[in-house]
């Protein structure tokens, strides 16, 4: 074989590996996008789905924390104007029981309706204490609602104020971690539910939350559209809110936190809406992270989620009104919450402003213990660990008709706060590895191929290039040569080549 027919055997046999291989990435996007496709029809909330049974009684266990922030200087504060000291107290640890019960597909089955129900069962092991004995001092909740729902009112708040000297409420109070919880009857409410039967006597954070469920829910169910998978189209029949002074801050927006879409991107924005907080939040990617070998996307809340209007104009829409607009890191919810000051944050006023940190002794915020996050499988959009992380907090202040606040500033107080956590089970962990291990192969089966022929290619090539090695060698072996090179020369019979001379017998 001649240089020349070489090179060309060789030009020819990178074009075709370069044609095969590109043929093989075209496929193999093919590949791709067919399996792709088909997660976005087996992730949707209907029945016989992949996920419909899980999304309606999730199997990973959920377990809820509450903190609490125990006041040690009430007098020092409330009479000589001393900076108020808490020491955190917990965690009271109970078992969060999930389920969405009256499911039922409404719309010609294009959405889903469903109540999240919610209970809540103690766990002794992971807790600090018993609740229904460890005390907690802490602000009177009742009394200032009471006390702001009657401000500017002379009459009102000269018989308020008469009724709590005659009770005994004073503007803290010390209570057992259950009835803080779960509620207890507070006198003042009794007495002012006496006149206003839509005043509820019984009062707790907790109160009415444990074997409950917060309205009808009406979800998308993601047939038409993937992103839109578990997006709350509803909430008690409002595909709105009212609580806001602006449309966007009225929106409903996102999941209800329990259903993501398949096929995250990281510069993608995740909407929850939550109604604890009456409003929806964003989050968005941190980072990549590991849970039990599954690799996930974690998202966030920015800082922007919770900015001053300033910080963030987007925000304005949840002032109360201009002068009850309060800084970052805080969100006033006493427009669903009956008028009552109530204001939430991150723990610890996490990416909050230094100043609400600095005005309570024994704050100490920490990313690693108060950073809200998602941890989401980017190819199937599953929740393999979360932590949800919220204060509840409220605001005090001088109140004109009542003597006891009159050396009071306007103070963000602590109250409680709470950590809903959940990491994804083993059993559930092993079907994501096997979904994701299917989606692996097939989606890269026509590069495996590839691979496969350029390797069968390349001991082709070695092959052949040893057979014609061999057989080179093997005519060089059988070919003519001559004796030798050197031409002798004999004076008397002129030229001869190689030959010997026989000596003659002597006679």
């Amino acid at each position: 074989m001649t240089r020349r027919s070489c090179a060309i055997y060789a030009v020819g046999v990178i074009c075709a590996t370069l044609l095969v291989v590109g043929i093989g990435l075209v496929v193999g996007q093919v590949f791709r996008t067919f399996m792709y496709n088909r997660l976005k029809k087996e992730i949707v909330l209907v029945e016989g789905s992949r996920v419909f049974e899980s999304w309606k009684a999730p199997p990973p266990p959920v377990y809820m924390e509450f903190f609490f922030f125990n006041m040690t200087n009430v007098i020092a504060f409330t009479e000589e104007g001393a900076k108020p000291e808490v020491t955190q107290i917990g965690p009271y640890t109970y078992r969060e029981y999930r389920n969405k019960d009256n499911v039922t597909m409404v719309e010609n089955g294009t959405k889903v309706s469903a109540y999240n129900s919610k209970s809540f069962v103690f766990l002794r092991e992971k807790s600090v204490g018993d609740p229904a004995v460890d005390n907690i001092t802490t602000v009177n909740i009742p009394a200032w609602a009471v006390m702001n729902k009657v401000k500017g009112s002379f009459w009102k708040t000269t018989m308020v104020s008469i009724w709590m000297n005659s009770f005994g409420s004073g503007l803290f109070t010390t209570r057992t971690v259950d009835e803080l919880l779960w509620g207890y009857e507070d006198p003042l409410l009794a007495r002012v539910s006496q006149t206003n039967p839509d005043v509820e006597k019984i009062f707790g954070l907790m109160y009415k939350k444990n074997g409950s469920h917060s309205g009808e829910f009406i979800y998308r169910t993601g047939q038409q559209n993937y992103m839109e998978y578990g997006h709350v189209e509803t909430w008690k029949g409002k595909s709105e809110l009212n609580f806001w002074t602006s449309n966007q801050s009225n929106s409903i927006n996102g999941s209800d936190g329990s259903a993501f879409h398949p096929l995250l991107e990281k510069n993608e924005r995740i909407y929850i809406f939550t109604p604890d907080l009456c409003r929806s939040i964003y989050m968005e990617f941190e980072k990549d992270v590991e849970v039990k070998g599954i690799p996930a996307y974690r998202f966030t809340p920015p800082r922007s989620v919770l900015a001053s209007k300033e910080e963030n104009p987007a925000n304005e829409g949840f002032c109360v009104s201009p002068r009850e607009c309060l800084g970052t890191g805080l969100l006033k919810v006493s427009p669903c919450r009956k008028g009552a000051p109530v204001v939430a944050s991150f723990p610890h006023f996490y990416l909050g402003e230094d100043k609400y940190v600095a005005a309570i002794g024994g704050m100490s915020p920490q990313r690693e213990h108060h950073q809200t996050f998602l941890d989401l499988n980017p190819t199937t959009g599953v929740i393999v660990r979360a932590n949800k992380r919220a204060q509840i907090n409220i605001l005090i202040n001088r109140l004109t008709g009542f003597p006891k606040t009159r050396l009071l500033n306007d103070t963000i107080f602590p109250v409680m706060f709470l950590n809903e956590s959940v990491v994804i089970d083993d059993a559930s962990a092993a079907r994501v590895h096997k979904l994701l291990l299917i989606v692996t192969l097939v989606s890269n089966f026509p590069l495996i191929i590839v691979g496969l022929g350029a390797i069968m290619l390349a001991v082709f090539i070695i092959l052949l290039l040893w057979a014609r090695k061999r057989k080179t060698s093997t005519e060089e072996d059988t070919s003519y040569s001559p004796v030798s090179d050197k031409e002798k020369e004999d004076s008397q019979n002129g030229t001869y080549i190689g030959l010997t001379e026989k000596n003659e017998p002597q006679t």
